[in-house]
């Protein structure tokens, strides 16, 4: 069966919205090092790019049901816009972060009325090939966006300016389709406990998988920096790390289904582990090596928290998906804020190095805590399948609940 043709629209957006916004975070880290912003104040957006998505997760749903899907896109695109068009107007690390935190609610707001509008139109016949095109465009974007650095000149108006055309252009597949505004969903409830209930190890599990994601991606250009990468290269650099979590969504997803899961988070930390210790003790490796610890990186941290929600979902029933998803993406925006923040802190005190030394100290904290749980309780019987989960919105649970309870 054809997917509806109002998915190709909701696509298209969240392409231009990730061309937009994925390449924002790396930009901004090269124009601030540009600026000769600390390396702090460089972290510091990065943590409110988090702060203003976690806004967005939870008013973007109340803002749709009251002036609808349409109204409400248009006034989170215009309100990304503004935020990347004031960058060049103050060169000031604060003002940035407000830019920042205006990006973010533009990011978590735009894909929440995505995935709403996805879930009003998707049936049983097309869920499956609807939520693989999904995931595809906006990893694929994703990737693209992290190459889109190599040609934008930091601290330059006509960078920000071409990233603001492109999150303006998403406005128009969506707000044009002919296609009925379906009806507004309701917001699921904020329970963050719920998922302390069902898995603390989860719960951890998402976190450290923000400090490894938000951190590496937010502050990850000053690195790259730190260790003598061209502008170009970092783009690959960063692109490299996003290409190994898309290549390891399958095989892990099959170990996942087949191995207990706290084995398989346990084992793919102490690879991240491996992974940070080789990158933070080699300083001195060639460009292709430098690449090549990006991948493995992304390899075996980019899973972390798909497997993390997967083994929490086994201890749900179908009553909380939906909540339950919200409550880990909760987690993940606490790590998230809290995570390039830190990292930079780090870095201007240890140099480049230190972000990995971080990374890799979150993953031994979660290989401990991971044994630990293995004597509290047996793995749960039977288990739902892994799904690749977005760290999108509160919403995208709604998407995934049925594919999580299928037998």
């Amino acid at each position: 069966m054809r997917l509806p043709l109002s998915f190709v629209a909701l696509f298209l957006s969240v392409i231009l919205l990730q061309l937009s916004s994925g390449a924002l975070g790396p930009l901004d880290a090269l124009s601030g090092f540009a600026l000769h912003f600390s390396t702090a104040e460089i972290g510091m957006l990065g943590s409110a790019h988090f702060l203003g998505f976690f806004i967005g997760c939870w008013f973007a749903p109340r803002l749709m049901g009251s002036i609808g899907h349409s109204r409400a896109f248009a006034a989170f695109t215009a309100v990304g816009a503004i935020g990347l068009i004031g960058h060049m107007l103050i060169l000031n690390p604060y003002a940035w972060a407000l830019m920042r935190i205006a990006s973010g609610l533009c990011i978590a707001g735009c894909y929440t009325v995505i995935e709403a509008w996805m879930q009003a139109e998707v049936t049983n016949e097309t869920r499956g090939r609807a939520m693989g095109s999904y995931r595809v465009a906006d990893m694929g974007a994703s990737l693209v966006a992290q190459l889109l650095i190599g040609v934008l000149d930091p601290a330059h108006y006509v960078s920000y300016n071409l990233l603001a055309l492109l999150c303006c252009a998403a406005l128009l597949p969506l707000t044009l389709t002919t296609s009925k505004q379906p009806d507004t969903p309701a917001a699921p409830r904020l329970r963050p406990r719920l998922a302390l209930d069902r898995s603390p190890l989860a719960a951890a599990g998402v976190i450290v998988a923000a400090l490894s994601s938000a951190s590496f991606r937010m502050v990850g250009p000053i690195y790259g920096q730190g260790v003598g990468l061209e502008v170009d290269q970092i783009a690959w650099f960063l692109a490299a790390f996003v290409l190994g979590g898309a290549l390891s969504q399958y095989p892990v997803g099959w170990l996942a289904d087949k191995f207990d899961r706290r084995l398989v988070l346990i084992w793919l930390s102490v690879a991240a582990i491996l992974s940070c210790a080789l990158t933070a003790s080699l300083s001195n490796l060639p460009t292709i090596g430098i690449m090549l610890t990006a991948t493995i990186f992304g390899l075996t941290t980019f899973p972390i928290f798909s497997v993390a929600s997967a083994h929490a979902h086994d201890f749900a029933d179908s009553s909380e998906r939906v909540e339950l998803s919200a409550a880990l993406m909760f987690w993940y925006a606490v790590g998230a804020i809290a995570a390039p923040y830190v990292a930079s802190l780090l870095m201007n005190a240890y140099g480049p190095p230190a972000l990995f030394i971080l990374i890799a100290l979150g993953h031994a904290v979660l290989v401990v805590f991971g044994l630990f749980r293995m004597r509290a309780r047996p793995s749960a019987r039977p288990r739902t399948p892994y799904v690749y989960a977005p760290r999108t919105s509160f919403l995208i649970g709604r998407l995934m609940a049925r594919a999580r309870d299928r037998r």
